[in-house]
C-alpha cells in the first residue's frame, strides 16, 4: 500500500484518466491538484513555517515588495555589492539546516499539534525575550520566530515543481520516513509563500495586486519554481504600467537569479520608460530625478529625440553630478554605467576635445572612445553602416532620432580657412518634409563662428510646386562679418558622384541664412519619385564647401 505522495502519478501511463483526476480536472488542466492542497488525506508530509520577525540583516531575503525595492534604489551605486550580499543571504537562508530540522522532526509527534484533523493549518507563536534559561528551541540563538504554521503537503507535487523541494525531500532529511520539513522566512514573506505553496497545486494564483504579485514572483524565485515566475511575469504585465512600477521591475535582474524567466517583464519596462521619456529637451528636469536603472533604460532607445548626442552627453554629466556628487562615484559610475550609452560616433568633434579634458570621466577610457568616435567618423559610408547594424557593437555606432541632423567636417586651414560638411538625409526623412517642413544640421564651425545646414521642402514661388531647398546659416551674432563662397553639391546616378548644384558667396552677419529655394530644378514628386536621380540607397548625399577667402571685417558699431 503506497501513500498518495510517495506513489506513482495516476497520469503517469499516458491512458484514460481514472474517476477521481476527471472529478478534479478544473480549470487549470490536468495537472490540477487544487483538491489536495492542505488535505491531510492527499499528503504524506507536514511543511513547518517559521516566521521570523524583521530584523536588519536577517537571513531569508526575499519579500522585496514597492517599499524595498524604493528602499534599494536609493543607492544605485552599490547595486552590485547589494546583490552580492542579497544572493549570500538567500543560499544561506534557502538550505536546509539539516541539525535544526533534526531538532524539530525527532520530536515526539504528541508535541505537535499541528497535526491534528480539525486544524490542518495552526500556529505556535514564539515570543522574543532575554530568558537565557529557556530551553524552547524556537527562542535560543535565532532571529525572533513570531509564529510557526504547519501545512499539509504532497512531497510528489512540491518536488515535480521546484527543484528546491526536490533537493530538499531528498537530501535534506535524514531518515527517508520523516514526515517534517522546516522552512524559515521573515514574516514579510508569509503571504507570498502561501500563495506560491497554492499555485504549485492549482496553477494559479488569487491575487492580482501588483505589490503581492512582486513578493510572489521573488518567493518563487527563491524556491525555483519557474512556472509561477512566468506567470506572475505575464500578470504584472497585463498590468497598466507606471514610472515606479517599471523601475522596480527594472530592479528584478539584480536580484532575481534566474533572470530569463522575468526578462519580458523588464523589456517591457524599458520600453515603457523609453516612450514616456521620449523627448529628453522637454522632460530633462522630470528626468533628473529617475534613478540610474530608469536613466540607462532610456539612454539605450534609438528613438531618444534629443537636439543631438552632444546634448544627450552633457544631460548625463548633469544627471550624475547631481545624483553622485562625491567625484570617485561619480567616475566609477560613469564608467561601469553610463558611458557605454552614450553613441560618441555622433558627437561633433567640438565636443569630442570637451570629453578628452573632462575631470568627470576616467582619462584612459576617455580617450579610447574618443579614438574609437574619430575612425568611424573616417570610415566610408557603406563601412558605418556595417557599424551600425553588427550586434555585438551594442548601439554604440546607431544614430538616434536628433533633431539636429549629424554631419561629417573636413577642415582646412590653408591657402584659405575652408570646410567641406557632408550631410545624408534619409528618403523617409525628406518625406516627412512635405508640405512645408525643415530640418537643421548640427553646427560646424568655420573661422571661429558656428554655421548650419538646413533642408527645407519649399513652394517655389514662381511655379507654384513644392521643391528641395538647401540653406547655410550663421549660428550666432558676432562683433565680424564673413564673406563666405559657398558650393551645394550632391551625388546623383548613375556615376555617383558628386555634382555642383548651386554657387555663390554671401556676407554674414549673424542670424542671417542664404541658398537656394529648388536646388534640384525639379518637383517635389519628381525628387521623391522612386526613380529620382538623387536618392542612392534611399539616402540623399548633400555636400557644402565653404571658403573665407576675403579678410574678416568688423561690423560698423
Amino acid at each position: 500500500m503506497r501513500e498518495w505522495g510517495g506513489g506513482a502519478d495516476p497520469l503517469d501511463d499516458g491512458t484514460a484518466a481514472t474517476e477521481m483526476d476527471r472529478d478534479h480536472s478544473l480549470p487549470g488542466g490536468e495537472n490540477n491538484f487544487e483538491f489536495a492542497f492542505n488535505s491531510s488525506n492527499f499528503s504524506d508530509r507536514v511543511l513547518r513555517i517559521e516566521v521570523m520577525a524583521e530584523t536588519l540583516g536577517a537571513g531569508a531575503g526575499a519579500g522585496i515588495g514597492w517599499d524595498g525595492h524604493r528602499k534599494r534604489r536609493r543607492n544605485d551605486g552599490s547595486k552590485e555589492e547589494e546583490f552580492a550580499r542579497y544572493s549570500s543571504e538567500l543560499i544561506s537562508s534557502c538550505e536546509p539546516d539539516t541539525e535544526e530540522c533534526a531538532e524539530y522532526e525527532n520530536q515526539d509527534e504528541e508535541d505537535e499539534p499541528m497535526l491534528e484533523e480539525s486544524a490542518p493549518i495552526t500556529d505556535r507563536t514564539g515570543v522574543c525575550g532575554d530568558d537565557s534559561e529557556s530551553n524552547d528551541p524556537l527562542s535560543l540563538d535565532s532571529p525572533c520566530i513570531l509564529r510557526v504554521n504547519s501545512i499539509y503537503i504532497s512531497s510528489a507535487i512540491l518536488a515535480a515543481k521546484s527543484p528546491f523541494f526536490y533537493k530538499l525531500f531528498s537530501n535534506g532529511m535524514k531518515e527517508s520516513d520523516q514526515r517534517h520539513a522546516t522552512l524559515r522566512i521573515n514574516a514579510s514573506e508569509e503571504a507570498a509563500l502561501m500563495e506560491l505553496l497554492s499555485f504549485m497545486y492549482s496553477g494559479k494564483l488569487s491575487t492580482t495586486s501588483p505589490t503581492l504579485l512582486l513578493d510572489v514572483l521573488m518567493a518563487a524565485d527563491k524556491f525555483e519554481v519557474v512556472s509561477c515566475m512566468h506567470h506572475c511575469t505575464q500578470l504584472l504585465r497585463s498590468l497598466p504600467m507606471t514610472t515606479e512600477s517599471a523601475l522596480l521591475y527594472l530592479d528584478l535582474p539584480f536580484s532575481v537569479s534566474m533572470a530569463s524567466a522575468v526578462q519580458p517583464l523588464t523589456d517591457a519596462a524599458k520600453d515603457y520608460l523609453a516612450n514616456s521619456y521620449k523627448d529628453i529637451t522637454k522632460l530633462q528636469d522630470v528626468m533628473m530625478g529617475l534613478p540610474l536603472a530608469g536613466i540607462e533604460a532610456i539612454l539605450s532607445s534609438n528613438d531618444l529625440q534629443a537636439a543631438s548626442e552632444d546634448a544627450i552627453y552633457e544631460f548625463v554629466l548633469k544627471w550624475a553630478r547631481a545624483q553622485y556628487p562625491v567625484l570617485e562615484e561619480r567616475r566609477e559610475i560613469l564608467s561601469s554605467r553610463l558611458i557605454r550609452h552614450i553613441r560618441f560616433a555622433h558627437m561633433t568633434c567640438r565636443k569630442l576635445r570637451k570629453v578628452l579634458t573632462c575631470n568627470d570621466l576616467d582619462h584612459e577610457l576617455a580617450s579610447k572612445l574618443v579614438t574609437e568616435a574619430l575612425f568611424f567618423k573616417a570610415e566610408a559610408l557603406h563601412r558605418q553602416r556595417a557599424f551600425s547594424a553588427d550586434e555585438s557593437s551594442h548601439k554604440r555606432f546607431t544614430e538616434r532620432a536628433y533633431k539636429y541632423r549629424p554631419l561629417k567636417v573636413v577642415e582646412f586651414d590653408r591657402p584659405h580657412p575652408q570646410c567641406i560638411v557632408y550631410l545624408d538625409l534619409k528618403r523617409e526623412e525628406c518625406a516627412k518634409l512635405f508640405p512645408s517642413g525643415r530640418v537643421y544640421s548640427q553646427a560646424f564651425h568655420l573661422g571661429g563662428q558656428g554655421f548650419f545646414l538646413s533642408a527645407h521642402c519649399n513652394l517655389d514661388q514662381q511655379s507654384l510646386f513644392h521643391c528641395f531647398g538647401l540653406f547655410l546659416g550663421m549660428q550666432e551674432k558676432g562683433s565680424i562679418s564673413f564673406t563666405v563662397d559657398y558650393e551645394f553639391a550632391a551625388r546623383t546616378k548613375p556615376s555617383g558622384e558628386f555634382v555642383s548644384k548651386y554657387k555663390g558667396y554671401y556676407t554674414f552677419t549673424g542670424g542671417k541664412a542664404v541658398g537656394y529655394r529648388n536646388l534640384f530644378a525639379t518637383p517635389w514628386t519628381s525628387f521623391m519619385a522612386e526613380d529620382s536621380l538623387f536618392f542612392i540607397n534611399d539616402t540623399l548625399h548633400l555636400r557644402a564647401e565653404l571658403t573665407i577667402k576675403q579678410s574678416q571685417s568688423p561690423l560698423p558699431q
